[in-house]
């Protein structure tokens, strides 16, 4: 009863979710309260839009961005290891270097600028990250629901 009565006031339902209404009428939730990042110049960020069109990349596997009270937004980047490998293959970069070398660097670059494209200038990535595994529920970098612990970082 307690639980119950901390989320739900005046008939409404306090989830922590973030979401619209859709041109049908529908309720689409977008992120958690919780992870809405406030930046520096006090502009409210919702991460998971941004990570989520990271993530459709296809040489991009994760993403997580990053910037509460920062001047500007950061990411921490994993690669589609499949897609990366063959990127590398056909650019003869060695396996080897493939989370440090110039070219991959600029691909994601360009990746990343290619995203920030559809973002208002407040919500783009402005400097990242290449990290050299997914983030996992074993390494502590995600909950048992795969969402990243951002207290973490």
């Amino acid at each position: 009863p307690q639980a119950t009565a901390e989320v739900l006031k005046e008939g409404w339902l306090y989830s922590g979710d973030i979401g619209h209404l859709t041109e049908k009428g529908n309720l689409k939730i977008t992120d958690r309260k919780k992870d809405i990042i406030v930046t520096s110049g006090g502009k409210n960020v919702a991460p998971q839009k941004i990570e989520n069109l990271l993530k459709t990349q296809r040489y991009i596997s994760q993403a997580m961005v990053y910037g509460d009270k920062k001047n500007y937004l950061t990411a921490l980047i994993t690669l589609n290891l499949e897609e990366a490998l063959k990127f590398a293959k056909n650019n003869h970069i060695e396996e080897a270097q493939i989370f440090s070398h110039p070219k991959i660097e600029k691909l994601i670059a360009d990746l990343i600028a290619e995203t920030n494209k559809a973002l208002p200038s407040f919500e783009t990535i402005k400097k990242f990250r290449i990290l050299k595994n997914d983030f996992s529920i074993e390494t502590g970098e995600l909950t048992p629901s795969l969402k990243v612990k951002k207290i973490l970082f």
